[in-house]
């Protein structure tokens, strides 16, 4: 799965592939229930479709965009360069692009269907608060997702939430369903059914997607931290980020959460608990143990 210079990591690789299996699976079976139940899905599908690839093939734009980031230059950001062509030379792959939101919220993300495609983005908040050697660990992080084509994975696996999400709504909204049958009975339990059962589907396909980026974050901490051999520089920055999270405005806090799943530390705003719940990332104790464990291994020689 890995290509380049970066740890592969064999235990993500199975949880992809069974991922994709599980909602694969599940995706067949949706979509016969669908189908014996008369839904008129098409046009949700379609929709769907439309969306994925939109998210597969611009999620680069769509990203930048939306956090008001801007490409820029080696000659705009001579020492971010600097460090994104060290890490580009050791992990032996393209230089993504590199780009800043001009956001308080310290954090940085990786977007893009492939290497070729590929950027990094960090915020001005992030610059701000990190010293080169964390910034660094940062940076091996993010570029890890890219090697590790976590951005495409996500975005497929991503696709059967979306097709059961929008049936529900669709469904409440305007019905997917006749109101009633070929003998002029009324079809409602037809049509709970179908929410319901997509409901279900939505509710197995988040919790799959969700665990899998977990793993991931882990997997781009291994990663990102044998690659600079400072796992300490990460652990640094981590603890520094999810500190400072607590001091920004919930408001910004909100505008960044659409993005959590992409980001190096979720921002959530305070009292928000469900979403911890759900997490998209691992707790920062996990990540921090992980990255002491790895710290061990390399004074060892191991």
């Amino acid at each position: 799965m890995t290509s380049g210079r970066f740890a592969p990591d064999k235990g993500l690789t199975r949880r992809m592939v069974t991922t994709m299996f599980l909602l694969g699976l599940l995706y067949v079976v949706f979509v016969a229930v669908l189908i014996a139940l008369g839904v008129k899905a098409v046009t949700v599908l379609v929709i769907a479709v439309g969306f994925l690839l939109l998210q597969y093939f611009l999620s680069d734009k769509i990203a930048l965009f939306a956090m008001n980031a801007k490409v820029v230059e080696p000659a705009q950001a001579p020492e971010l360069h600097g460090l994104v062509d060290r890490l580009s030379a050791m992990a032996d792959m393209p230089k993504p692009r590199v780009a800043i939101a001009d956001s308080d919220v310290p954090n940085a993300f990786a977007t893009g269907r492939n290497q070729k495609n590929s950027v990094v983005c960090v915020t001005t908040g992030l610059l701000r608060r990190l010293t080169p050697e964390e910034l660094e660990g940062v940076l091996a992080h993010e570029m890890s997702h890219v090697a590790h084509r976590d951005v495409a994975v996500m975005t497929i696996a991503s696709f059967l939430g979306l097709v059961a999400g929008l049936i529900t709504r669709f469904g409440l909204q305007f019905g997917l369903v006749g109101g009633r049958d070929r003998r002029g009975n009324n079809a409602v339990p037809v049509f709970l059914v179908v929410v319901l059962v997509s409901a279900v589907v939505y509710a197995v396909s988040f919790l799959l997607t969700r665990a899998l980026s977990r793993y991931r974050e882990l997997s781009a901490d291994r990663a990102g931290a044998l690659l600079t051999g400072r796992p300490s520089a990460l652990a640094s920055a981590l603890t520094k980020v999810s500190g400072d999270m607590a001091q920004i405005p919930t408001r910004d806090l909100r505008q960044a959460e659409p993005f959590n799943a992409f980001f190096l530390v979720p921002a959530f705003a305070q009292g928000f608990s469900l979403t911890s719940l759900f997490a998209t990332h691992p707790p920062l104790e996990r990540r921090l143990e992980q990255l002491g464990q790895i710290s061990a291994q390399l004074s060892r020689g191991v």
